[in-house]
């Protein structure tokens, strides 16, 4: 394989000023006609000007220098590896400014990136085509030729030509919209200039929508485009907006910088949601709400995607990463704001402690990876730029700023925030900026405590232990990497600074000291602790890293995850370092397994889901041994009491996380074969289905997966049709979801063919193929052969964008057995594919962690399940 040519960045001699770009898109013949003129600036005489320009034809190019003559390029030379092409021009370009005038051609494409085309049904049913765009990274080049790097920043003039029936869309308000002198059935919209911004933020919308509309009260004009006919699944969206924006503003210090914001929904679409400056875009799922058909997991996943993207307008679009080497400081950062900004919206929804699941414990497993990477990578080529929007950059990025928010206080948090924002705006930083932000707003030392976490991958696990010295508690803490294979044998020394709380059963919810571990190890004193007390570290879970209790000090906290004395978030913490620990064989399975019989009185979702979320880890492992059938015992036994005290239907005075505990209790109950509830959800599915007794949204997705496990092909015909008559992309997505659970081989096969066909739109394939996976070990091989089978059309869809990589992680990430690790590594050998390379490393070193753990404990556990019953009593 030859060497790849070393990535550079574009030249410096010419930079863009404001970008002056009309387009014609034709929703016909999938392509677009563009007009660029650019201002420029010359700063080196030079004569040619390199840009980057990605499947675009250009027609003609010239440059007006500034009161001078036009010059008309010579020779355009595309490199198309490198995305870039090369303008020559006859005579050198001198210092100073002009005009860059390019006419070009483009396609439509339908790969979810650049400028493409997104498929809708109106209500009559009729098949139309929207023109929509998708940006981030590197597609801005693929609309337009552009300096498409987010330093080269400039102001933008967009005008669209468009059918005059159609909504047009882009990143500012529309400031003139006048028939076309040549074709009275098209008008040409002109939108306002754009402030100084960065080229992968710019959008735009040709389609048919309706919108709902408000003001925000700091005067913002808020709209939620949605489908023809579905204006009204667009109003949850807009009160979160309208409730958003405002605390934002006071939050950052800095009022929202444009005169409207738009959100819209885009049927055809990669990522969970787009924030283009002005006009973000949103898969339908991530956006529209029916009061009535919507469940509450999909309401709050809209309020938290609304909090995501709206951030952005601040930290991303108003202040951008210098380049995406610093992608983290965007993503990890809004994706913790965006808690706060939904803990402020809906108390009730306990959002926080959902973090530490959601996001936390997420990444703490992917960065125990030996395959894992520092929150900070050197990137070059655009596909090294796909590959880093992965749970390191959000969810570790995301728990590293909550750690240092902690760090730092609220105060001191927002003061230097505020001054960031200022310095910075319209224009680019890097993390470095930040920690000296945030250095002089609060005293401490950030870069370097921050540093050590950002720029090595990786966490420590502290190990604790104790002694009783008259009424004081003296602790010893030490730290080490922590490797998902066990105890790190290296000899590189790694030393985080990890800021560590101490809290004791005096107080639990209140740290009663705070130290600052900068050393391998070291000895502290807590004062006034009773012996009878119990010390623990890290209250609140807030700390990136794993805890190693010494066992008597294990043993006292037990009892305080059955009398809840503890707090939800940190039953919820002990029990997943405890379940870490054991996958990483520093402890018995066995361990983990009597510490979870202690959850039996747990009233909290999220300390349930995180525990049912173990579970079927730990089910999908012992699915490849001949006692599956004891593991699913165990789940139900576990289960049942809580089950039964919650019921089916919903009781007067529950709330949000009632909805979502039911659901996920009775979900785990059907799957895991308990007869009563499957009684129950077949009696309910039918009722359903005749159309007596509509299920509540809330109870579909559990009923849907019991009847699809234990059911046979009359139950997936009925789910499929359920399908087709969905008026909603949510219920769609719930059924794609959960398909995967049926169980006969044939059809598991028509579920895979299904994956593929019409009726599932592109970004949501990757779910059915992996609901399959995930079922079963017979599901599991089917879908990696059908992944094999399909791989062309697969990888020709997905183009090296992220859904590739999630597809690639869900079909493989659960086998347990080494060769298959072999028989990964060396598929993609023969399939390469540069934007998936670090997640097909990371399955590989997953599949051998499997091997290895359920040849370490597979039989203890049997052992451990089989006398949890007590000897068999004797046969009379």
């Amino acid at each position: 394989m030859p060497e790849k040519r070393p990535f550079e960045r574009l030249p410096t001699d010419v930079s863009p000023v404001n970008y002056g770009l009309c387009l014609k898109p034709d929703l016909i013949d999938f392509t677009f006609e563009g007009k660029l003129e650019a201002t420029v600036e010359v700063t080196n005489t030079t004569n040619q000007i390199v840009m980057n320009c990605a499947d675009i034809d250009i027609i003609t190019a010239s440059f007006v220098p500034e009161g001078g003559e036009e010059i008309n390029a010579t020779g355009f030379n595309y490199q198309n590896e490198d995305e870039k092409v090369t303008l020559s021009f006859p005579s050198a370009l001198q210092k100073g400014s002009g005009t860059l005038k390019i006419d070009f051609v483009g396609e439509l494409n339908d790969k979810m990136k650049g400028f493409y085309r997104s498929k809708y049904a109106i209500p009559s049913g009729e098949i139309h085509y929207a023109a929509v765009t998708q940006f981030e990274a590197t597609d801005a080049r693929r609309a337009f030729p552009c300096w498409d790097e987010p330093a080269i920043k400039a102001t933008f003039d967009i005008s669209l030509i468009v059918p005059k029936d159609r909504t047009a869309l882009s990143n500012m308000n529309v400031i003139d919209r006048k028939p076309c002198p040549d074709d009275e059935n098209l008008v040409e919209v002109k939108f306002g200039r754009t402030p100084i911004m960065s080229t992968y933020l710019v959008a735009f919308v040709v389609g048919e929508y309706d919108y709902v509309e408000t003001k925000s009260s700091d005067g913002v004009i808020v709209r939620v485009y949605t489908p023809l006919g579905k204006g009204e699944q667009g109003r949850f969206a807009l009160e979160v907006a309208a409730k958003t924006l405002p605390f934002y503003k006071d939050y950052f210090n800095v009022p929202y910088p444009l005169p409207k914001i738009d959100l819209i929904a885009i049927a055809d679409f990669a990522a969970g949601a787009m924030e283009n400056w002005g006009l973000v875009t949103y898969r339908e799922t991530a956006l529209l709400i029916d009061p009535k058909k919507s469940c509450s997991s999909s309401r709050q996943w809209v309020a938290l995607v609304v909090g995501h993207e709206l951030a952005h307008q601040w930290f991303g679009n108003l202040v951008t990463m210098e380049w995406w080497t610093h992608l983290w400081l965007n993503e990890g950062f809004a994706s913790w704001i965006e808690y706060l900004c939904v803990d402020h919206c809906f108390p009730e929804y306990d959002i926080w402690t959902q973090f530490v699941s959601a996001d936390y414990t997420r990444a703490l497993d992917l960065d125990a990876l030996d395959n894992s990477h520092p929150i900070e990578v050197n990137v070059g080529h655009p596909s090294e730029v796909d590959e880093i929007f992965d749970a390191i950059s959000y969810s570790k990025g995301a728990s590293v700023i909550r750690m240092l928010h902690d760090y730092i206080g609220d105060e001191d948090f927002r003061n230097g925030m505020n001054v960031y924002l200022l310095k910075f705006q319209h224009k680019n930083a890097s993390t470095e900026d930040l920690w000296d932000c945030l250095e002089q707003s609060s005293g401490k030392p950030i870069a370097a405590v921050m540093n050590s976490w950002t720029k090595q991958m990786g966490f420590p696990i502290i190990i604790v232990e104790q002694e009783q010295q008259g009424g004081d508690r003296v602790l010893k803490l030490s730290q080490k990497k922590f490797c998902a294979s066990g105890p790190y044998s290296g000899d590189e020394c790694h030393n985080w600074m990890v800021p560590i709380s101490i809290c004791t059963s005096d107080d639990p919810a209140c740290s009663k000291m705070n130290v600052l571990l900068d050393c391998a190890e070291i000895t502290v004193t807590v004062k006034n602790v009773a012996p009878d007390q119990w010390v623990k570290i890290n209250p609140g879970t807030i700390g990136f890293y794993r805890i190693q209790y010494s066992s008597s000090m294990l043993e006292s906290l037990i009892p305080g995850i059955r009398d809840l004395t503890l707090l939800p978030v940190d039953r919820l913490g002990l029990q997943n370092d405890l379940f870490s620990l054991a996958r990483a064989g520093m402890i018995s399975t066995v361990e983990v397994l009597k510490v979870m019989e202690a959850f039996v009185n747990e009233p909290n979702y999220t300390v349930w889901s995180d525990l049912s979320c173990n579970l079927g880890i730990l089910s999908t492992l012992l699915a490849n041994t001949d006692y599956h059938e004891e593991i699913q015992e165990f789940i139900r036994d576990l289960f049942i009491p809580i089950g039964q005290k919650l019921g089916w239907d919903t009781k007067p005075g529950e709330g949000h996380l009632d909805a979502l505990l039911r659901g996920l209790v009775l979900g785990k109950l059907g799957k895991a074969g308990h007869k009563p509830t499957l009684e129950e959800a077949r009696r309910r599915f039918r009722d359903h289905e005749d159309g007596k007794q509509i299920l509540p949204a809330d109870l579909r997705s559990p009923v849907y997966l019991t009847v699809l496990k234990h059911g046979d092909s009359t139950i997936l015909e009925a789910m499929l049709k359920l399908h087709k008559q969905a008026d909603m992309q949510e219920e769609r997505n719930r059924i794609e979801r959960v398909l995967g659970a049926i169980a006969a081989p044939d059809l598991i096969q028509k579920v895979l063919s299904f994956a593929l066909s019409e009726e599932v739109r592109p970004q949501d394939t990757v779910s059915v193929i992996g609901g399959v996976a995930g079922s079963s070990k017979q599901g599991r091989k089917a879908a990696w052969k059908f992944v094999r089978d399909n791989w062309e059309e697969l990888h020709n869809r997905y183009q090296g964008g992220f859904l590739l990589s999630r597809l690639i992680k869900l079909s493989v990430d659960g086998f347990a057995v080494d060769k298959m690790a072999a028989e990964v590594k060396s598929f993609f050998e023969s399939h390469p594919t540069p934007a998936a390379e670090r997640t097909v490393q990371q399955c590989c070193e997953n599949i051998l962690l499997n091997a290895a753990w359920l040849k370490r404990d597979s039989e203890l556990i049997h052992e451990y399940l089989l006398q949890r019953k007590g000897p068999p009593a004797a046969k009379v």
